[in-house]
């Protein structure tokens, strides 16, 4: 899988967030992003967070990286939200940052096509040393039921 590099301006999402590492997430009684995304969907947090964006997209953002990929991180499942709008007591707001970043598309069925858009990026990076992360903020954009669109921040 070839990534596309695309200019992103810099959004809001609203929506639940938790701090792990990709330590934790290998090991499976460790692992919180599957938790926090069930959080997400059974506690209906798409119809209580204020001013979604009008894609009807969500998002899962990465971002307040302790150094790189092998320290800890915030991931935050949500929506687009509008810049002014509070978010409801209990809920996390995360600005993910404009600039350069590589896209890596990917079909197929849910939570499996995530984990598989993952290790194409940490492949693509493993086989491309002179691409240097951000470690900013990186998001997951869920285009459709069986659709991600995996955005990992870069320096140009």
């Amino acid at each position: 899988m070839t990534p596309i590099t695309v200019q992103v301006p810099a959004f809001s999402v609203a929506g639940v967030a938790v701090r792990t590492c990709n330590r934790d997430e290998a090991q499976p009684e460790r692992a919180r992003i599957g938790a926090l995304w069930d959080q997400f969907f059974t506690e209906s947090w798409a119809r209580q967070l204020p001013g979604p964006g009008a894609d009807g997209r969500l998002y899962g953002v990465y971002s307040a990286y302790e150094s790189d990929q092998h320290g800890a991180f915030d991931v935050t499942a949500g929506v687009s939200a509008a810049v002014q709008a509070d978010p409801p007591v209990g809920a996390a707001r995360i600005e993910v940052q404009p600039g350069s970043y590589l896209v890596f598309h990917c079909e197929g069925p849910m939570p499996q096509i995530v984990l598989d858009a993952w290790a194409a990026a940490w492949r693509y990076f493993e086989e491309h040393p002179e691409v240097r992360r951000r470690f900013d903020t990186d998001f997951e954009c869920y285009e459709g039921p069986e659709c991600v669109a995996l955005h990992i921040g870069v320096l140009l």
